[in-house]
């Protein structure tokens, strides 16, 4: 077993020089064995340059976007080369690349998943965590979001479902790709919408899912935010409407798939099952 650590990137000159030594140090205290996935998403800063530089001293695969594409596609490229290149044994574990998401929590997600767990969520909202550095409109307006998604779709387990910072099992990641193929990740264009869609589809497959206790620094933040609410906020609409859409929405289309895939996969694969079309947007930088 090893982790693969995802990081989308986009315009992190400042960050990365900070979180790759700091995923370091925490991997070799605990001398677990990870690689790195980097998605560059078209930065216009040195970002690119940096990771070059980087490439010798840590175990790194990187993949650039020639223009940045958002945060859907970067996360759907990462997933896709994590669940080629890994065994189904492996973690993949997906973090911010700002360093507002601290190393030490990788411990008890880990742990989690070795208890029988798929998915394992981060959660301001459990008791012990928070967030720091964040102003009281901009938590209410999370606080309020997360409300509505937990009304929504309600994923047993998870409190906290605009979290990007998660471990999930790598083969849970290679069937939900076989499955929904390229629709894995199929609000690409809207915002980080693509951060609950994730979970969403993986509740679909029936996952289980299990949240640990987590502090957001974004005190520590080291780079500006990608986020635009309002485009992210029109895309939890969308993703609402093709869920609960009484004619062929999500809902509906795969109601069966959860009880079809836990009885075979196999089944499943064949039924529901989609060729992932390769796509030539995304170019590999050694690795």
């Amino acid at each position: 077993m090893q982790v693969w650590i995802i990081l989308p990137a986009f315009n992190e000159e400042y960050s990365i020089p900070l979180m790759l030594p700091e995923l370091k140090k925490y991997f070799d205290i605990h001398q677990i064995k990870y690689q790195v996935v980097i998605v560059d998403d078209g930065s216009s800063d040195k970002t690119l340059e940096i990771l070059e530089d980087f490439r010798n001293d840590y175990p790194l695969h990187l993949l650039c976007h020639k223009m940045n594409r958002g945060l859907g596609e970067t996360e759907r490229d990462a997933f896709e080369y994590v669940a080629e290149h890994g065994h189904p044994e492996d973690i993949a574990v997906r973090m911010d690349c700002d360093a507002t998401h601290e190393p030490e929590y990788i411990s008890s997600m880990l742990k989690k998943i070795k208890q029988g767990f798929d998915i394992v969520n981060t959660s301001r909202f459990q008791p012990g965590g928070g967030q720091r550095g964040v102003n009281g409109y901009r938590a209410f307006i999370s606080y309020a979001a997360n409300i509505f998604m937990k009304l929504l779709f309600n994923i047993k387990g998870v409190r906290d479902y605009s979290c990007g910072f998660r471990a999930y099992r790598v083969k849970v990641l290679q069937d939900a790709i076989q499955i929904f193929g390229n629709a894995f990740i199929q609000l690409k264009g809207l915002g980080f919408t693509s951060t609950l869609e994730t979970i969403v589809k993986l509740k679909l497959l029936g996952c289980k899912f299990a949240e640990v206790p987590f502090e957001l620094r974004y005190d520590k933040k080291a780079s500006p935010s990608k986020m635009v609410s309002s485009i992210t906020t029109l895309g939890y609409f969308a993703m609402a409407l093709l869920y609960h859409w009484p004619w062929g929405g999500w809902r509906r289309t795969y109601k069966q798939l959860a009880q079809e895939y836990k009885e075979s996969p196999e089944q499943a694969f064949a039924k529901y099952g989609k060729e992932n079309m390769k796509r030539s947007t995304v170019c590999q930088i050694g690795g």
